[in-house]
């Protein structure tokens, strides 16, 4: 799984927010040119709060924590907008130091408002009050997933699949379709045909979602919806047969 191994200076990216760099898997934790907030936002929160505007609760599973920039921004923008939603976040990392350092990392100051957030995860692992759970795992994701159920929200942002290869599996796809809840609903960066097809072949609808900044990520669905940009992977691999999912 992932062992960040990082640098101790920081990287600032394009929305002013910080992130830093592997040296183990030669990535940033964030894509530079997008900034670690935009990337939280626009990948992940929006287009999931969006999908289930309806419910007043959800469980979203977080892979891999990392610097925390998902489940902090979520916790920021339902702050922010007032929202009548409770979430309960599960969130799997190797890299206990990584989490241990985050207490002194320097987020952003619209995260001034969540620090006693961040402390209290920090020291413990786990956080809860009366609209939000956080349970911070050290430990193999893989392992972990196995654990867990009826999960409405994935946010799917380890390191690429060039690197972290075991995070992108058609294998692994199958173990988080079996903890998804009924209509749920995976974000991620990644827009790789082999990513896209080990969703696919786990049953899921596959979507193109395009950025305000004309870049593109990929929703994965449990149920097929009329939203935009629906991909047919059965077509897909018809055009090119040799197109195949990644596996274990």
């Amino acid at each position: 799984m992932r062992d960040c191994n990082i640098q101790s200076s920081y990287v600032s990216t394009k929305d002013g927010s910080n992130t830093l760099y592997s040296k183990q898997y030669e990535q940033h934790f964030h894509s530079v040119k997008d900034g670690a907030i935009f990337e939280a936002l626009h990948k992940h929160i929006f287009p999931s709060l969006q999908h289930h505007q309806k419910k007043k609760q959800l469980n979203i599973l977080d892979i891999c924590f990392g610097l925390g920039y998902n489940t902090f921004s979520t916790i920021d923008y339902i702050i922010r907008n007032n929202l009548d939603l409770k979430v309960c976040f599960y969130s799997p990392e190797l890299d206990e130091e990584l989490i241990q350092s985050l207490g002194d990392f320097q987020y952003p100051k619209e995260f001034d408002h969540i620090k006693p957030i961040i402390d209290k995860l920090v020291t413990s692992g786990y956080y809860e009050d009366e609209q939000f759970t956080i349970q911070l795992h050290i430990g193999d994701a893989r392992k972990y997933i196995q654990t867990l159920d009826n999960i409405d929200v994935v946010y799917q942002d380890a390191f690429s699949s060039e690197v972290n290869k075991e995070l992108w599996t058609k294998q692994y796809f199958a173990d988080i379709k079996k903890i998804l809840s009924r209509d749920a609903v995976i974000t991620t960066y990644s827009i790789a045909t082999p990513i896209r097809l080990g969703m696919s072949e786990n049953n899921l609808f596959i979507f193109e979602r395009v950025l305000p900044n004309n870049r593109k990520s990929t929703l994965a669905f449990t149920q097929k919806h009329s939203y935009d940009g629906y991909i047919d992977m059965d077509l897909k691999k018809q055009r090119n047969p040799s197109a195949n999912a990644l596996e274990d």
